[in-house]
């Protein structure tokens, strides 16, 4: 049985090492990168049926990798692993074309199960903000995701920065 093809990224490597032995035994990892911008030129060369992405990356964040690697072959399934549990960021991340979102805090099974979500073609949202994500479509109340969809890709590096400066602090609404 052919293994579906996996490209992971995130800024820390002790983190793409523990993604790299959770997924192995069923997926094959074609590559592993630590930026949005070396996400994006792999993503092209190796093709991967889909990519695990970190949000908070440095030289290009996640949700804009995601969506030039979109633009480059929509096929690619994209699943976010990220610490962000806020709900604009889900909002983001599936306007930008996401096929799934699981938070950093949920169980290893459940990047699994998302993973195995969007082979199918079906969409994962971590059942911790599943409730508010859908709270928030019926109400319309996307107000800090239409902010950040306002931002310039600095304004969102600096903001992203500024969350890595003070991780005790609640940052900004951007």
């Amino acid at each position: 049985m052919k293994k579906t093809r996996v490209l992971l990224a995130d800024d820390h490597k002790i983190v793409l090492e523990g993604l790299r032995s959770l997924l192995e035994p069923e997926f094959e990892i074609v590559g592993a990168v630590e930026d949005g911008r070396a996400l994006v030129a792999e993503a092209k060369r190796l093709s991967p049926e889909v990519v695990v992405a970190d949000i908070s990356m440095p030289g290009l964040n996640g949700i804009d990798a995601a969506k030039q690697i979109r633009k480059i072959d929509a096929h690619i399934k994209i699943v976010f692993l990220t610490m962000h549990a806020d709900v604009s960021y889900a909002v983001s991340a599936f306007e930008a074309g996401a096929s799934g979102f699981v938070l950093k805090h949920s169980a290893p099974q459940e990047l699994i199960t998302a993973l195995r979500e969007a082979v199918q073609g079906r969409t994962y949202v971590t059942p911790m903000i599943a409730g508010d994500l859908i709270g928030s479509y019926q109400k319309g109340s996307l107000q800090q995701g239409e902010l950040k969809a306002a931002l310039s890709p600095r304004q969102r590096r600096s903001c992203s920065f500024w969350r890595r400066g003070n991780p005790l602090r609640r940052p900004p609404p951007c």
